[in-house]
Parts: structure tokens; C-alpha cells; sequence
């Protein structure tokens, strides 16, 4: 039986790459020196693209691969991905939702720790040295806060759980109210700004929310906030989140995604207010290897005419 070939936007974790190339015809796209040339080569043959969530399928990459019938990204973020195209072409598009949602919480609450009991600063001032010449700043108790958290979805409802559990008191804004929910519930991000200590973006990237979190938000925030995201860069207007650390119209601010990741704003290494993270919030093994393993599944599944366990569309 001819293996399917797969084409392998950028590299996935070293344990899926012989799984892969035992079940499928592997072209990576990462590796072309001459990618418009590469694609024309193989585009042809490709019934499968394995990409993430970061690096996604764009439209001229989906026009590529005239015989395409599956994208199965590799993470839950599906932003990166042209679903309208895929739509059109009558491909089906699959995520991995589930698996590193309480990773990604647990990365959430890091960051709120990390900023609030000045963990990377204490790190620093005990080997520098600093300690024998002085006491660390105090940092401030998470019990007794309001944590807001924008998207209620399978994130948003863990890193509730976690701020439960801390003796917070929890507030969220969503599309809509979530009638199972027992937290407090506000209409958008500048409401929900206002009652909050702590403000963590847990909600989906894409247009719809782009530039959600804006200066109005940063301004109700206010001086003594903390924001955090989790979520996506493009969730923020990261030059008003700039102006406001610069103007110290907010406190604080822990990161785990950007703009124009991996190449960000230098701006933002420059404030001793800020903690930055490389996109890291779902990165245990545990995690990849359940994320490397759905993405297989639905591949799988696809090509022996099953249903997918994880569709997008």
C-alpha cells in the first residue's frame, strides 16, 4: 500500500519523526533553501499538511497542494490557518484541544507567581550577590486578589480552578455569560479590567479577537495590575501594552506569546517589570508527545475514512 504524502511545515518533536516517516511520505518544507521551487516540486503529491499552530497553512501554501484534503495542525490554535480557503477546497482542518490545557494553566499561574513573589528577581539578586547587602522588595500575595480571565474556555475554566484554589476570587468576560459558571461575569475586557488585580488572556487568536486587550483595557487595569497572556500576540495591542508599562499605567506584565515572535519588540526586554517566555506555556513532554499523538490520530483516522476524533472543520 503507497504511503500518503505529508508535507511537514516545520519540524515536530524528534520522538514523531520516525512515527511519522513509518506511515507516510515526508517532504519538509523547513528545510527548502528555495521554498517557491520545493513546493512546486512536491505540491503536486501532498494529500496532508502537518503544520502548528504558529506557523499555520496559509492560502498560497493550501494552493500549493492541489490534491490536499487534511491539515492537521499540532497545537489548539488554528488562527495560523486560512480556514476560509480550506473551506472553499472542501479540506478538512483538525487541532489538539484538551491535551495541554492544564499544562498551559499550570504556565498561566508560573507567570502569576513569577511576577508577583519576584521569583526571577529574587533568583538574580541571590546570585549577584545583592543578598549579603540587603533585603529583596517584598512582592505581593496572591490570596485575597481578583483574578480576571479573558476567554471561559478550557483554559480560561483551568487557570480559574488554580486561582480558586490560591484564595482568589475570580472574574471572567466571554461572548457570551456561561450559565454553569460561578464566577462573576462581565460584557468585554475593559469591565472586567476594572475589578481585576490580575488579568490573564486565555481566549482564542484569530480576527475576532485581535487587539482585544487595547489601552482602554491597560488604562483600567490600572497602576498596581498585572496583565498576563497565554493566549496569542495578536490578542494585544502590543504598542499600547508598551505605552503603558513605559508610563507605568500598569504594574506589571508576564508574557508567554507576542507579536512577532520569536523576533519581538527589544522594548519589552527592557522593562525589570515584565517576564517574557518563548511560547512555552504548553511546552512538557507530556504535552507533545499527547499533541504529537492527536495529530496522528487524525491523520490516521482521515485516511482510513473515520471519523476525526478532533475536527476544526
Amino acid at each position: 500500500m503507497t504511503k500518503p504524502d505529508v508535507l511537514m511545515v516545520g519540524r515536530y518533536p524528534e520522538w514523531e519523526m520516525p512515527l511519522f516517516e513509518r506511515d507516510y511520505v515526508v517532504h519538509k518544507l523547513w528545510l527548502a533553501t528555495d521554498r517557491a521551487r520545493f513546493l512546486s516540486e512536491v505540491g503536486p503529491a501532498i494529500r496532508a499538511i502537518a503544520t502548528n499552530g504558529v506557523l499555520g497553512a496559509g492560502a498560497e501554501l493550501i494552493d500549493a497542494c492541489p490534491k490536499l484534503e487534511i491539515i492537521a495542525c499540532f497545537g489548539v490554535g488554528f488562527d495560523a490557518i486560512d480556514l476560509d480557503r480550506a473551506r472553499t477546497r472542501g479540506i478538512r482542518v483538525t487541532n489538539t484541544p484538551d491535551v495541554l490545557t492544564e499544562d498551559v494553566a499550570d504556565m498561566a499561574f508560573a507567570l502569576i507567581l513569577a511576577s508577583m513573589r519576584r521569583i526571577v528577581e529574587g533568583e538574580g539578586f541571590v546570585r549577584s550577590g545583592a543578598w549579603t547587602k540587603g533585603a529583596l522588595p517584598l512582592g505581593k500575595s496572591l490570596n485575597g486578589k481578583t483574578l480576571g480571565v479573558i476567554g471561559l474556555g478550557r483554559i480560561g475554566r483551568a487557570i480559574a480552578r488554580r486561582a480558586t484554589a490560591f484564595g482568589m476570587s475570580v472574574a471572567y468576560c466571554d461572548l457570551a455569560e456561561d450559565p454553569e459558571a460561578s464566577h462573576a461575569y462581565f460584557p468585554d475586557p475593559v469591565s472586567l479590567a476594572r475589578v481585576s488585580d490580575i488579568l490573564v488572556a486565555a481566549t482564542a487568536g484569530g480576527a475576532g479577537t485581535k487587539n482585544l486587550v487595547n489601552a482602554a483595557v491597560f488604562e483600567a487595569l490600572g497602576p498596581e495590575g498585572l496583565f498576563v497572556n497565554v493566549s496569542r500576540g495578536t490578542v494585544v495591542d502590543e504598542p499600547a501594552l508598551i505605552a503603558a508599562l513605559e508610563e507605568k499605567r500598569i504594574g506589571a506584565a508576564a508574557l508567554d506569546v507576542f507579536w512577532n515572535e520569536p523576533n519581538i519588540d527589544p522594548r519589552l526586554l527592557g522593562f525589570k517589570t515584565v517576564i517574557v517566555q518563548p511560547h512555552h506555556a504548553s511546552g512538557t513532554v507530556e504535552a507533545r508527545k499527547a499533541m504529537g499523538k492527536l495529530v496522528r490520530d487524525n491523520l490516521a483516522a482521515h485516511f482510513a475514512g473515520r471519523p476525526l476524533p478532533t475536527p476544526v472543520i
